[in-house]
Protein backbone atom coordinates (compact mmCIF):
# COMPACT_ATOMS: atom_id res chain seq x y z
CA UNK A 1 0.00 0.00 0.00
CA UNK A 2 1.39 3.43 -0.95
CA UNK A 3 2.25 5.93 1.80
CA UNK A 4 -0.49 8.33 0.68
CA UNK A 5 -3.09 5.56 0.92
CA UNK A 6 -1.83 4.56 4.36
CA UNK A 7 -2.14 8.16 5.56
CA UNK A 8 -5.64 8.36 4.08
CA UNK A 9 -6.54 5.11 5.86
CA UNK A 10 -5.23 6.46 9.16
CA UNK A 11 -7.35 9.55 8.55
CA UNK A 12 -10.47 7.40 8.22
CA UNK A 13 -9.63 5.73 11.55
CA UNK A 14 -9.36 9.16 13.22
CA UNK A 15 -12.36 10.82 11.56
CA UNK A 16 -15.04 9.60 14.03
CA UNK A 17 -12.97 11.06 16.88
CA UNK A 18 -11.96 14.36 15.30
CA UNK A 19 -13.32 16.46 18.17
CA UNK A 20 -11.14 14.79 20.82
CA UNK A 21 -8.17 14.95 18.42
CA UNK A 22 -8.75 18.64 17.82
CA UNK A 23 -9.02 19.35 21.56
CA UNK A 24 -5.77 17.49 22.20
CA UNK A 25 -3.94 19.40 19.44
CA UNK A 26 -5.27 22.78 20.65
CA UNK A 27 -4.14 21.87 24.17
CA UNK A 28 -0.66 21.10 22.81
CA UNK A 29 -0.63 24.48 21.07
CA UNK A 30 -1.39 26.14 24.41
CA UNK A 31 1.33 24.08 26.13
CA UNK A 32 3.94 25.12 23.60
CA UNK A 33 2.76 28.73 23.75
CA UNK A 34 3.39 28.70 27.49
CA UNK A 35 6.66 26.89 26.82
CA UNK A 36 7.81 29.91 24.79
CA UNK A 37 6.47 32.56 27.21
CA UNK A 38 7.87 31.13 30.47
CA UNK A 39 11.57 31.30 29.36
CA UNK A 40 10.99 34.96 28.40
CA UNK A 41 9.84 35.61 31.97
CA UNK A 42 12.95 33.79 33.22
CA UNK A 43 15.06 36.02 30.94
CA UNK A 44 13.51 39.16 32.45
CA UNK A 45 14.07 37.75 35.94
CA UNK A 46 17.76 36.98 35.23
CA UNK A 47 18.31 40.41 33.71
CA UNK A 48 16.64 41.93 36.76
CA UNK A 49 19.13 40.12 38.98
CA UNK A 50 22.07 41.55 37.03
CA UNK A 51 20.79 45.16 37.25
CA UNK A 52 18.68 46.39 40.16
CA UNK A 53 18.08 43.39 42.43
CA UNK A 54 14.68 43.54 44.18
CA UNK A 55 13.61 40.54 46.25
CA UNK A 56 9.91 41.40 45.97
CA UNK A 57 10.11 41.54 42.17
CA UNK A 58 11.90 38.19 42.10
CA UNK A 59 9.17 36.64 44.25
CA UNK A 60 6.56 38.00 41.84
CA UNK A 61 8.38 36.43 38.88
CA UNK A 62 8.68 33.13 40.72
CA UNK A 63 4.96 33.15 41.59
CA UNK A 64 3.92 33.91 38.01
CA UNK A 65 6.30 31.27 36.56
CA UNK A 66 5.08 28.67 39.08
CA UNK A 67 1.45 29.46 38.25
CA UNK A 68 2.03 29.27 34.49
CA UNK A 69 4.09 26.08 34.87
CA UNK A 70 1.25 24.48 36.83
CA UNK A 71 -1.25 25.51 34.15
CA UNK A 72 1.12 24.16 31.51
CA UNK A 73 1.34 20.83 33.37
CA UNK A 74 -2.46 20.54 33.66
CA UNK A 75 -3.02 21.39 29.99
CA UNK A 76 -0.32 18.92 28.92
CA UNK A 77 -2.01 16.21 30.99
CA UNK A 78 -5.37 17.03 29.37
CA UNK A 79 -3.80 16.81 25.88
CA UNK A 80 -2.40 13.38 26.68
CA UNK A 81 -5.75 12.17 28.00
CA UNK A 82 -7.51 13.34 24.84
CA UNK A 83 -4.96 12.06 22.32
CA UNK A 84 -4.18 8.76 24.03
CA UNK A 85 -7.92 8.34 24.52
CA UNK A 86 -8.38 8.69 20.76
CA UNK A 87 -5.85 5.91 20.27
CA UNK A 88 -7.86 3.67 22.61
CA UNK A 89 -11.09 4.53 20.81
CA UNK A 90 -9.53 3.64 17.44
CA UNK A 91 -8.28 0.38 18.97
CA UNK A 92 -11.84 -0.45 20.09
CA UNK A 93 -13.29 0.46 16.67
CA UNK A 94 -10.76 -1.61 14.76
CA UNK A 95 -11.19 -4.72 16.88
CA UNK A 96 -14.95 -4.44 16.52
CA UNK A 97 -14.72 -3.89 12.76
CA UNK A 98 -12.30 -6.79 12.26
CA UNK A 99 -14.49 -9.17 14.26
CA UNK A 100 -17.69 -8.10 12.50
CA UNK A 101 -15.98 -8.34 9.10
CA UNK A 102 -14.63 -11.83 9.81
CA UNK A 103 -18.18 -12.94 10.60
CA UNK A 104 -19.21 -12.02 7.05
CA UNK A 105 -16.52 -14.14 5.36
CA UNK A 106 -17.07 -17.64 4.06
CA UNK A 107 -15.47 -20.70 5.75
CA UNK A 108 -12.97 -21.14 2.90
CA UNK A 109 -11.27 -17.88 3.97
CA UNK A 110 -10.41 -19.40 7.35
CA UNK A 111 -9.02 -22.50 5.66
CA UNK A 112 -6.29 -20.39 4.05
CA UNK A 113 -5.78 -17.85 6.88
CA UNK A 114 -4.71 -19.38 10.16
CA UNK A 115 -6.38 -18.40 13.47
CA UNK A 116 -3.00 -17.50 15.01
CA UNK A 117 -2.26 -14.97 12.28
CA UNK A 118 -5.74 -13.44 12.45
CA UNK A 119 -5.50 -13.17 16.25
CA UNK A 120 -2.07 -11.54 15.95
CA UNK A 121 -3.46 -8.95 13.52
CA UNK A 122 -6.45 -8.21 15.72
CA UNK A 123 -4.23 -7.73 18.80
CA UNK A 124 -0.60 -6.73 18.22
CA UNK A 125 -1.24 -4.94 14.91
CA UNK A 126 -4.21 -3.05 16.30
CA UNK A 127 -2.06 -2.16 19.32
CA UNK A 128 0.59 -0.72 16.99
CA UNK A 129 -2.02 1.49 15.33
CA UNK A 130 -3.26 2.60 18.75
CA UNK A 131 0.28 3.70 19.60
CA UNK A 132 0.62 5.44 16.27
CA UNK A 133 -2.61 7.39 16.54
CA UNK A 134 -2.05 8.27 20.20
CA UNK A 135 1.64 8.67 20.83
CA UNK A 136 2.69 9.58 17.28
CA UNK A 137 -0.02 12.21 16.71
CA UNK A 138 0.84 13.76 20.08
CA UNK A 139 4.56 13.69 19.26
CA UNK A 140 4.20 15.15 15.75
CA UNK A 141 1.87 17.92 16.89
CA UNK A 142 4.11 18.71 19.87
CA UNK A 143 7.27 18.79 17.74
CA UNK A 144 5.63 20.94 15.07
CA UNK A 145 4.33 23.49 17.57
CA UNK A 146 7.65 23.49 19.43
CA UNK A 147 9.55 24.49 16.30
CA UNK A 148 6.94 26.85 14.86
CA UNK A 149 6.60 28.84 18.11
CA UNK A 150 10.12 28.58 19.52
CA UNK A 151 12.27 29.09 16.42
CA UNK A 152 11.13 32.67 15.62
CA UNK A 153 11.83 33.78 19.21
CA UNK A 154 15.27 32.12 19.16
CA UNK A 155 16.09 33.88 15.88
CA UNK A 156 15.02 37.22 17.35
CA UNK A 157 17.40 36.70 20.28
CA UNK A 158 20.36 35.71 18.07
CA UNK A 159 19.84 34.53 14.56
CA UNK A 160 23.39 33.31 13.98
CA UNK A 161 23.73 31.35 17.25
CA UNK A 162 20.32 29.81 16.57
CA UNK A 163 21.27 28.73 13.06
CA UNK A 164 24.63 27.34 14.18
CA UNK A 165 23.02 25.43 17.04
CA UNK A 166 20.45 23.88 14.68
CA UNK A 167 22.97 23.06 11.95
CA UNK A 168 23.23 19.47 13.17
CA UNK A 169 19.52 18.82 12.64
CA UNK A 170 19.69 18.15 8.87
CA UNK A 171 22.25 15.44 9.66
CA UNK A 172 19.80 14.00 12.18
CA UNK A 173 16.93 13.88 9.70
CA UNK A 174 19.16 12.36 6.99
CA UNK A 175 20.20 9.67 9.47
CA UNK A 176 16.59 8.92 10.32
CA UNK A 177 15.73 8.67 6.61
CA UNK A 178 18.54 6.17 6.06
CA UNK A 179 17.24 3.99 8.89
CA UNK A 180 13.52 4.22 8.06
CA UNK A 181 13.24 1.39 5.50
CA UNK A 182 15.47 -0.85 7.60
CA UNK A 183 13.27 -0.28 10.66
CA UNK A 184 10.12 -0.99 8.66
CA UNK A 185 11.43 -4.27 7.23
CA UNK A 186 12.70 -5.45 10.59
CA UNK A 187 9.39 -4.59 12.23
CA UNK A 188 7.55 -6.60 9.58
CA UNK A 189 9.84 -9.57 10.27
CA UNK A 190 9.03 -9.33 13.99
CA UNK A 191 5.30 -9.39 13.36
CA UNK A 192 5.50 -12.28 10.88
CA UNK A 193 7.58 -14.35 13.33
CA UNK A 194 5.09 -13.50 16.09
CA UNK A 195 2.20 -14.70 13.90
CA UNK A 196 4.04 -17.95 13.17
CA UNK A 197 4.59 -18.55 16.89
CA UNK A 198 0.93 -17.78 17.62
CA UNK A 199 -0.11 -20.35 15.00
CA UNK A 200 2.00 -23.04 16.66
CA UNK A 201 0.57 -22.30 20.10
CA UNK A 202 -2.99 -22.30 18.73
CA UNK A 203 -2.51 -25.65 16.96
CA UNK A 204 -0.80 -27.34 19.90
CA UNK A 205 -3.46 -26.27 22.37
CA UNK A 206 -6.26 -27.35 20.00
CA UNK A 207 -4.56 -30.67 19.26
CA UNK A 208 -3.24 -31.40 22.75
CA UNK A 209 -4.94 -34.80 22.73
CA UNK A 210 -3.14 -35.98 19.59
CA UNK A 211 0.10 -34.47 20.86
CA UNK A 212 -0.12 -36.58 24.05
CA UNK A 213 -1.24 -39.75 22.31
CA UNK A 214 1.71 -39.72 19.91
CA UNK A 215 4.17 -38.49 22.58
CA UNK A 216 5.27 -35.52 20.46
CA UNK A 217 5.99 -33.16 23.37
CA UNK A 218 9.71 -33.07 22.62
CA UNK A 219 9.18 -32.34 18.90
CA UNK A 220 6.71 -29.57 19.69
CA UNK A 221 9.11 -28.21 22.30
CA UNK A 222 11.84 -28.04 19.69
CA UNK A 223 9.49 -26.44 17.15
CA UNK A 224 8.47 -23.82 19.71
CA UNK A 225 12.11 -23.15 20.64
CA UNK A 226 13.00 -22.74 16.95
CA UNK A 227 10.19 -20.27 16.29
CA UNK A 228 10.93 -18.43 19.55
CA UNK A 229 14.59 -18.17 18.55
CA UNK A 230 13.63 -16.69 15.19
CA UNK A 231 11.36 -14.18 16.92
CA UNK A 232 14.16 -13.33 19.35
CA UNK A 233 16.62 -12.77 16.49
CA UNK A 234 14.14 -10.55 14.66
CA UNK A 235 13.54 -8.52 17.84
CA UNK A 236 17.29 -8.22 18.47
CA UNK A 237 17.87 -6.98 14.91
CA UNK A 238 15.19 -4.35 15.44
CA UNK A 239 16.58 -3.43 18.86
CA UNK A 240 20.11 -3.04 17.44
CA UNK A 241 18.86 -0.67 14.75
CA UNK A 242 16.88 1.38 17.24
CA UNK A 243 19.67 1.44 19.81
CA UNK A 244 22.08 2.61 17.16
CA UNK A 245 19.82 5.32 15.77
CA UNK A 246 18.34 6.93 18.87
CA UNK A 247 21.52 7.58 20.89
CA UNK A 248 23.04 9.22 17.82
CA UNK A 249 19.95 11.42 17.54
CA UNK A 250 20.25 12.37 21.22
CA UNK A 251 23.96 13.10 20.87
CA UNK A 252 23.44 15.33 17.85
CA UNK A 253 20.69 17.21 19.67
CA UNK A 254 22.93 17.87 22.69
CA UNK A 255 25.63 19.36 20.45
CA UNK A 256 23.24 22.30 19.98
CA UNK A 257 23.55 23.23 23.66
CA UNK A 258 27.34 23.11 23.47
CA UNK A 259 27.31 25.44 20.44
CA UNK A 260 25.13 27.97 22.27
CA UNK A 261 27.40 27.93 25.34
CA UNK A 262 30.54 28.24 23.20
CA UNK A 263 29.29 31.14 21.04
CA UNK A 264 27.18 32.82 23.71
CA UNK A 265 29.86 32.89 26.40
CA UNK A 266 32.15 35.17 24.35
CA UNK A 267 29.27 37.55 23.61
CA UNK A 268 28.29 37.57 27.25
CA UNK A 269 31.83 38.63 28.17
CA UNK A 270 31.90 41.30 25.45
CA UNK A 271 28.52 42.62 26.57
CA UNK A 272 26.76 42.05 23.22
CA UNK A 273 24.37 39.52 24.77
CA UNK A 274 22.63 39.64 28.13
CA UNK A 275 22.79 36.78 30.60
CA UNK A 276 19.00 36.46 30.32
CA UNK A 277 19.17 35.97 26.55
CA UNK A 278 21.85 33.27 26.90
CA UNK A 279 19.87 31.43 29.55
CA UNK A 280 16.72 31.69 27.43
CA UNK A 281 18.47 30.24 24.36
CA UNK A 282 19.74 27.34 26.47
CA UNK A 283 16.23 26.69 27.82
CA UNK A 284 14.74 26.82 24.33
CA UNK A 285 17.29 24.45 22.84
CA UNK A 286 16.77 22.06 25.73
CA UNK A 287 13.03 22.23 25.11
CA UNK A 288 13.68 21.28 21.48
CA UNK A 289 15.88 18.32 22.42
CA UNK A 290 13.01 16.19 23.74
CA UNK A 291 10.62 16.74 20.78
CA UNK A 292 13.51 16.17 18.36
CA UNK A 293 14.67 12.98 20.08
CA UNK A 294 11.04 11.91 20.30
CA UNK A 295 10.89 12.02 16.51
CA UNK A 296 12.93 8.81 16.50
CA UNK A 297 10.31 7.02 18.55
CA UNK A 298 7.59 8.54 16.40
CA UNK A 299 9.24 7.21 13.27
CA UNK A 300 9.45 3.76 14.86
CA UNK A 301 5.76 3.96 15.77
CA UNK A 302 5.00 4.99 12.21
CA UNK A 303 7.07 2.11 10.81
CA UNK A 304 5.11 -0.30 12.99
CA UNK A 305 1.88 1.41 12.08
CA UNK A 306 2.62 1.18 8.34
CA UNK A 307 3.08 -2.57 8.56
CA UNK A 308 0.04 -2.95 10.79
CA UNK A 309 -2.19 -0.83 8.55
CA UNK A 310 -1.28 -3.09 5.62
CA UNK A 311 -1.95 -6.25 7.63
CA UNK A 312 -5.28 -5.03 8.99
CA UNK A 313 -6.48 -3.63 5.67
CA UNK A 314 -5.58 -6.99 4.10
CA UNK A 315 -8.41 -8.40 6.23
CA UNK A 316 -10.88 -5.52 5.94
CA UNK A 317 -10.42 -5.23 2.16
CA UNK A 318 -11.46 -8.85 1.54
CA UNK A 319 -14.93 -8.85 0.04
CA UNK A 320 -17.24 -11.71 1.05
CA UNK A 321 -17.79 -14.03 -1.89
CA UNK A 322 -21.07 -15.18 -0.38
CA UNK A 323 -23.43 -12.30 0.38
CA UNK A 324 -27.01 -11.18 -0.04
CA UNK A 325 -28.20 -10.33 -3.52
CA UNK A 326 -29.20 -6.72 -4.21
CA UNK A 327 -32.86 -7.63 -4.52
CA UNK A 328 -33.61 -10.49 -2.16
CA UNK A 329 -36.86 -12.43 -2.11
CA UNK A 330 -38.69 -12.87 1.19
CA UNK A 331 -39.33 -16.35 2.53
CA UNK A 332 -40.68 -16.36 6.06
CA UNK A 333 -39.40 -19.26 8.12
CA UNK A 334 -42.91 -20.12 9.28
CA UNK A 335 -43.96 -20.50 5.64
CA UNK A 336 -41.05 -22.73 4.55
CA UNK A 337 -42.28 -26.19 3.54
CA UNK A 338 -38.84 -27.70 3.02
CA UNK A 339 -38.86 -28.69 -0.64
CA UNK A 340 -35.31 -28.74 -2.05
CA UNK A 341 -34.47 -29.10 -5.72
CA UNK A 342 -31.31 -28.98 -7.78
CA UNK A 343 -31.00 -28.23 -11.51
CA UNK A 344 -27.66 -29.17 -13.05
CA UNK A 345 -25.95 -28.35 -9.76
CA UNK A 346 -22.22 -28.07 -10.42
CA UNK A 347 -19.43 -26.85 -8.18
CA UNK A 348 -15.65 -26.86 -8.59
CA UNK A 349 -13.35 -25.84 -5.74
CA UNK A 350 -10.93 -23.00 -6.63
CA UNK A 351 -7.78 -24.45 -8.15
CA UNK A 352 -9.29 -27.92 -8.67
CA UNK A 353 -9.32 -29.61 -12.07
CA UNK A 354 -12.43 -31.72 -11.54
CA UNK A 355 -15.88 -30.81 -10.28
CA UNK A 356 -16.81 -31.81 -6.74
CA UNK A 357 -20.47 -31.71 -7.84
CA UNK A 358 -21.21 -32.61 -11.45
CA UNK A 359 -24.64 -31.65 -12.83
CA UNK A 360 -26.82 -32.97 -10.01
CA UNK A 361 -30.58 -33.02 -10.57
CA UNK A 362 -33.02 -34.00 -7.84
CA UNK A 363 -36.13 -32.94 -5.93
CA UNK A 364 -36.65 -33.61 -2.22
CA UNK A 365 -40.27 -33.38 -1.06
CA UNK A 366 -41.28 -31.50 2.11
CA UNK A 367 -40.88 -33.75 5.16
CA UNK A 368 -38.94 -36.40 3.26
CA UNK A 369 -35.94 -38.09 4.87
CA UNK A 370 -33.12 -38.57 2.39
CA UNK A 371 -29.98 -40.55 3.15
CA UNK A 372 -26.91 -39.79 1.07
CA UNK A 373 -24.24 -42.47 0.90
CA UNK A 374 -21.06 -42.96 -1.07
CA UNK A 375 -17.32 -43.29 -0.81
CA UNK A 376 -15.12 -40.62 0.78
CA UNK A 377 -14.59 -37.78 -1.68
CA UNK A 378 -17.75 -38.50 -3.66
CA UNK A 379 -19.15 -34.99 -3.00
CA UNK A 380 -21.53 -35.63 -0.08
CA UNK A 381 -20.15 -32.90 2.20
CA UNK A 382 -19.87 -30.47 -0.71
CA UNK A 383 -23.58 -30.98 -1.39
CA UNK A 384 -24.38 -30.43 2.30
CA UNK A 385 -22.32 -27.22 2.38
CA UNK A 386 -23.95 -25.88 -0.77
CA UNK A 387 -27.49 -25.93 0.66
CA UNK A 388 -26.96 -23.20 3.33
CA UNK A 389 -24.59 -21.39 0.92
CA UNK A 390 -21.40 -22.13 2.80
CA UNK A 391 -20.01 -22.45 -0.74
CA UNK A 392 -20.33 -19.89 -3.50
CA UNK A 393 -22.94 -21.65 -5.62
CA UNK A 394 -23.89 -20.04 -8.92
CA UNK A 395 -27.49 -18.79 -9.34
CA UNK A 396 -30.19 -20.97 -10.88
CA UNK A 397 -28.95 -24.29 -9.51
CA UNK A 398 -30.39 -24.79 -6.02
CA UNK A 399 -33.93 -23.98 -4.89
CA UNK A 400 -35.77 -23.95 -1.57
CA UNK A 401 -39.54 -24.10 -2.03
CA UNK A 402 -38.97 -23.09 -5.65
CA UNK A 403 -36.94 -19.97 -4.75
CA UNK A 404 -33.34 -19.72 -5.90
CA UNK A 405 -31.25 -19.83 -2.71
CA UNK A 406 -28.90 -17.13 -4.08
CA UNK A 407 -31.89 -14.74 -4.11
CA UNK A 408 -32.73 -15.36 -0.45
CA UNK A 409 -31.03 -13.36 2.29
CA UNK A 410 -28.41 -15.42 4.09
CA UNK A 411 -30.24 -14.83 7.37
CA UNK A 412 -33.54 -16.22 6.05
CA UNK A 413 -31.90 -19.13 4.22
CA UNK A 414 -29.78 -20.26 7.15
CA UNK A 415 -32.64 -19.67 9.55
CA UNK A 416 -34.63 -22.26 7.59
CA UNK A 417 -31.82 -24.84 7.70
CA UNK A 418 -30.30 -26.51 10.75
CA UNK A 419 -26.94 -28.02 9.88
CA UNK A 420 -24.87 -30.44 11.97
CA UNK A 421 -21.47 -30.81 10.26
CA UNK A 422 -18.97 -33.65 10.52
CA UNK A 423 -16.95 -31.80 13.16
CA UNK A 424 -19.28 -31.32 16.13
CA UNK A 425 -17.95 -28.07 17.56
CA UNK A 426 -18.94 -27.26 21.13
CA UNK A 427 -18.12 -24.09 23.03
CA UNK A 428 -16.35 -24.01 26.37
CA UNK A 429 -19.51 -23.44 28.38
CA UNK A 430 -22.34 -25.47 29.90
CA UNK A 431 -24.24 -28.18 28.05
CA UNK A 432 -27.37 -26.04 28.38
CA UNK A 433 -25.73 -23.05 26.68
CA UNK A 434 -24.32 -25.28 23.94
CA UNK A 435 -27.74 -26.74 23.16
CA UNK A 436 -29.45 -23.36 23.06
CA UNK A 437 -26.67 -21.63 21.13
CA UNK A 438 -28.97 -21.15 18.13
CA UNK A 439 -31.76 -19.81 20.37
CA UNK A 440 -30.16 -18.30 23.51
CA UNK A 441 -33.49 -17.34 25.13
CA UNK A 442 -35.15 -20.74 24.78
CA UNK A 443 -36.94 -22.20 27.78
CA UNK A 444 -35.58 -25.03 29.93
CA UNK A 445 -38.37 -27.31 28.79
CA UNK A 446 -37.44 -26.82 25.12
CA UNK A 447 -33.77 -27.57 25.88
CA UNK A 448 -34.68 -30.85 27.57
CA UNK A 449 -37.05 -31.82 24.74
CA UNK A 450 -34.31 -31.27 22.17
CA UNK A 451 -31.92 -33.36 24.28
CA UNK A 452 -34.46 -36.20 24.39
CA UNK A 453 -34.95 -36.10 20.63
CA UNK A 454 -31.17 -36.31 20.21
CA UNK A 455 -30.99 -39.32 22.59
CA UNK A 456 -28.60 -37.50 24.98
CA UNK A 457 -30.92 -36.53 27.88
CA UNK A 458 -30.39 -39.72 29.92
CA UNK A 459 -26.62 -39.27 29.84
CA UNK A 460 -26.87 -35.60 30.78
CA UNK A 461 -28.97 -36.63 33.79
CA UNK A 462 -26.05 -38.77 35.00
CA UNK A 463 -23.55 -35.90 34.87
CA UNK A 464 -22.75 -34.40 38.32
CA UNK A 465 -24.09 -30.97 37.35
CA UNK A 466 -26.43 -32.19 34.61
CA UNK A 467 -27.20 -29.35 32.17
CA UNK A 468 -24.85 -27.02 34.06
CA UNK A 469 -21.87 -29.27 33.28
CA UNK A 470 -19.10 -27.31 31.55
CA UNK A 471 -17.92 -29.28 28.53
CA UNK A 472 -14.46 -27.70 28.19
CA UNK A 473 -12.85 -26.31 25.05
CA UNK A 474 -14.33 -27.91 21.91
CA UNK A 475 -16.29 -30.28 24.18
CA UNK A 476 -13.16 -32.14 25.24
CA UNK A 477 -14.78 -33.57 28.39
CA UNK A 478 -17.44 -35.41 26.35
CA UNK A 479 -17.08 -38.52 24.23
CA UNK A 480 -17.34 -38.28 20.44
CA UNK A 481 -20.91 -39.62 20.44
CA UNK A 482 -21.96 -37.24 23.23
CA UNK A 483 -20.50 -34.28 21.36
CA UNK A 484 -22.37 -35.27 18.20
CA UNK A 485 -25.70 -35.72 19.98
CA UNK A 486 -25.26 -32.43 21.86
CA UNK A 487 -24.67 -30.71 18.52
CA UNK A 488 -27.75 -32.49 17.14
CA UNK A 489 -29.82 -31.29 20.12
CA UNK A 490 -28.66 -27.75 19.31
CA UNK A 491 -29.97 -28.17 15.75
CA UNK A 492 -33.23 -29.74 16.98
CA UNK A 493 -33.89 -26.82 19.34
CA UNK A 494 -33.99 -24.20 16.59
CA UNK A 495 -36.73 -26.32 14.94
CA UNK A 496 -35.79 -25.38 11.38
CA UNK A 497 -37.89 -26.86 8.53
CA UNK A 498 -34.77 -28.43 6.96
CA UNK A 499 -32.22 -30.49 8.88
CA UNK A 500 -28.86 -31.54 7.40
CA UNK A 501 -26.78 -34.17 9.20
CA UNK A 502 -23.36 -34.50 7.58
CA UNK A 503 -22.11 -37.79 9.01
CA UNK A 504 -23.11 -36.22 12.31
CA UNK A 505 -23.84 -39.56 13.98
CA UNK A 506 -20.67 -41.38 12.97
CA UNK A 507 -19.67 -41.83 16.63
CA UNK A 508 -23.14 -43.06 17.60
CA UNK A 509 -24.08 -46.76 17.42
CA UNK A 510 -26.46 -47.90 14.67
CA UNK A 511 -29.34 -48.52 17.08
CA UNK A 512 -29.19 -44.99 18.52
CA UNK A 513 -28.78 -43.44 15.08
CA UNK A 514 -31.85 -45.33 13.82
CA UNK A 515 -33.86 -44.23 16.88
CA UNK A 516 -32.92 -40.59 16.22
CA UNK A 517 -34.06 -40.85 12.61
CA UNK A 518 -37.38 -42.38 13.70
CA UNK A 519 -37.89 -39.44 16.08
CA UNK A 520 -37.37 -37.08 13.16
CA UNK A 521 -39.97 -38.85 11.05
CA UNK A 522 -42.74 -38.58 13.67
CA UNK A 523 -45.38 -35.90 14.06
CA UNK A 524 -47.34 -33.65 11.77
CA UNK A 525 -44.53 -31.08 11.52
CA UNK A 526 -41.98 -33.41 9.97
CA UNK A 527 -38.70 -31.87 8.93
CA UNK A 528 -37.03 -32.36 5.62
CA UNK A 529 -33.94 -34.32 6.63
CA UNK A 530 -30.80 -34.86 4.57
CA UNK A 531 -28.79 -37.54 6.32
CA UNK A 532 -25.23 -38.10 5.05
CA UNK A 533 -23.85 -41.29 6.53
CA UNK A 534 -21.61 -44.31 6.21
CA UNK A 535 -23.96 -46.30 8.47
CA UNK A 536 -26.05 -48.12 5.90
CA UNK A 537 -28.32 -49.76 8.50
CA UNK A 538 -29.39 -46.27 9.61
CA UNK A 539 -29.68 -45.09 6.00
CA UNK A 540 -32.00 -48.04 5.29
CA UNK A 541 -34.75 -46.38 7.38
CA UNK A 542 -34.78 -43.27 5.16
CA UNK A 543 -37.58 -42.58 2.68
CA UNK A 544 -35.08 -42.54 -0.17
CA UNK A 545 -31.36 -43.02 -0.59
CA UNK A 546 -29.09 -41.02 -2.92
CA UNK A 547 -25.91 -42.86 -3.90
CA UNK A 548 -23.05 -40.54 -4.89
CA UNK A 549 -19.84 -41.29 -6.76
CA UNK A 550 -17.30 -38.80 -8.15
CA UNK A 551 -19.61 -35.83 -7.77
CA UNK A 552 -22.63 -37.48 -9.38
CA UNK A 553 -25.81 -39.10 -8.03
CA UNK A 554 -25.50 -42.51 -9.63
CA UNK A 555 -28.50 -44.21 -7.95
CA UNK A 556 -31.69 -43.19 -6.13
CA UNK A 557 -34.41 -45.23 -4.51
CA UNK A 558 -35.56 -46.93 -1.33
CA UNK A 559 -33.50 -49.54 0.50
CA UNK A 560 -35.55 -52.37 -1.05
CA UNK A 561 -35.23 -50.95 -4.56
CA UNK A 562 -31.48 -50.37 -4.40
CA UNK A 563 -30.46 -53.77 -3.08
CA UNK A 564 -32.35 -55.32 -6.00
CA UNK A 565 -30.32 -53.27 -8.50
CA UNK A 566 -26.78 -54.05 -9.56
CA UNK A 567 -24.59 -51.08 -8.82
CA UNK A 568 -22.59 -49.21 -6.20
CA UNK A 569 -25.20 -49.40 -3.44
CA UNK A 570 -25.49 -53.17 -3.53
CA UNK A 571 -21.68 -53.38 -3.34
CA UNK A 572 -21.66 -51.04 -0.32
CA UNK A 573 -24.48 -53.00 1.32
CA UNK A 574 -22.65 -56.29 0.84
CA UNK A 575 -19.54 -54.81 2.46
CA UNK A 576 -21.70 -53.54 5.31
CA UNK A 577 -23.20 -56.99 5.87
CA UNK A 578 -19.75 -58.57 6.03
CA UNK A 579 -18.61 -55.96 8.58
CA UNK A 580 -21.70 -56.63 10.70
CA UNK A 581 -20.93 -60.35 10.74
CA UNK A 582 -17.32 -59.72 11.72
CA UNK A 583 -18.42 -57.56 14.63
Amino acid sequence: MAKSRRLATLGTYLRPHWQETALGIVALLAVNGLGVYIPLLIRDCVNKLSSDFNLEDIFNYVAIIALLSSAMWLIRMASRIWLFGVGRQVEFDLKQNIFEHLLTLEPSYFATNTPGDLISRATSDVDNIRRLLGFAVLSLANTSFAYILTLPVMLSLSWDITLFSLAVYPVMFLLVQLFSNRLRNEQQQVQEKLSSLSDLIQEDISGIGALKIYAQEENERRAFADKSQRLLEANLDLARSRNTLFPIIGGLANISSLIIIWLGASRLISGTMSAGDLVTLLIYVQQLVFPTALLGFTITAYQRGEVSVDRIEAILSVQPKIKDARNTENLERSQVKGEISAVNLTYTYPGANTSALDELNFTIKPGEIIAIVGAIGSGKTTLANSLPRLLDISPGQLFLDGVDITKLSLGELRGAIAYVPQESFLFSTTIRNNIRYGDPVSEEEDVETAAKQAQISSEIANFPQQYETVVGERGITLSGGQRQRTALARAMLVDAPVLILDDALSSVDNQTATAILKNLSKGAQRKTVIFITHQLSAAASADRIFVMDKGKIVQTGTQEELIQQSGLYRTLWSQHQVEELLH
